[in-house]
């Protein structure tokens, strides 16, 4: 048993010595591909306060997918009213402009038509989109078309019942009128067989089928 433990432990302690005994330029190598850093930095914009997102207009700034992502977190926080008096502050001057107003109106409580302008607005600039954040403007843009979809389906509906309750309400009256006139008809039929009956009862009763009375003698007994 002791045999067997020494022979383990020497094994062991060769295999550590042959570890130290590595060139030190493969060591250094290895050290350096742990210790190595990526060169460039993303600015980390979810830690960013929503006033300084608004003001940052930078090439650097817009052109980053994470801003927009930030400014659409950021829109999201504000209420209807606070959405469209901050979009207003931001007349639409270029593409990064009309993103970020209809980032805003968006969460303001816009009409379908509202909506439809800043989309609009938004794809006179479709050629000027940066390559790195064109996925996501296009993935917003289809976001509100689809809600403008549901908008006009919604309107369809609506337009479409009221003129389904307004021909129910016509066939209601129309139902109504058919049902008068029905009893009237019927109060008119029962008053003629009333009379009808009233000149059967006033028939003489020696009236014969002929329609003449039966003759009497014009001889008068003595």
């Amino acid at each position: 048993m002791k045999i067997l433990f020494a022979s383990l432990f020497t094994a062991l302690l060769s295999l550590s010595l042959s570890g130290c005994g590595a060139s030190p330029a493969a060591s250094s190598a290895h050290r350096d591909a742990i210790v190595a850093e990526p060169e460039v930095r993303l600015p980390d914009y979810l830690a960013t306060e929503c006033a300084v997102v608004w003001r940052n207009e930078s090439a650097a700034a817009t052109a980053n997918p994470l801003y927009w992502l930030r400014a659409i977190d950021c829109a999201e926080r504000l209420s209807p009213a606070e959405a469209r008096a901050e979009a207003h502050r931001w007349p639409v001057e270029g593409w990064a402009r009309a993103f970020k107003n209809g980032i805003l109106m968006a969460n303001g409580n816009v009409t379908p038509l509202e909506r439809r302008d800043y989309v609009e607005a938004l794809d006179e600039y479709s050629s000027r989109f940066p390559g790195a954040v064109r996925p996501l403007i296009q993935l917003w843009r289809s976001n509100q078309v689809a809600q403008l979809d549901l908008s006009e389906t919604r309107s369809r509906f609506a337009h479409l019942q009221q003129s389904s309750d307004a021909q129910l309400d016509a066939l209601r009256q129309q139902q109504a009128q058919m049902r008068q006139t029905l009893n009237d008809t019927q109060h008119k039929l029962e008053r003629l067989t009333d009379i009808e009956r009233q000149l059967s009862s006033r028939k003489a009763p020696d009236v014969t089928e002929s329609g003449h009375a039966p003759e009497t003698s014009s001889h008068e007994e003595p």
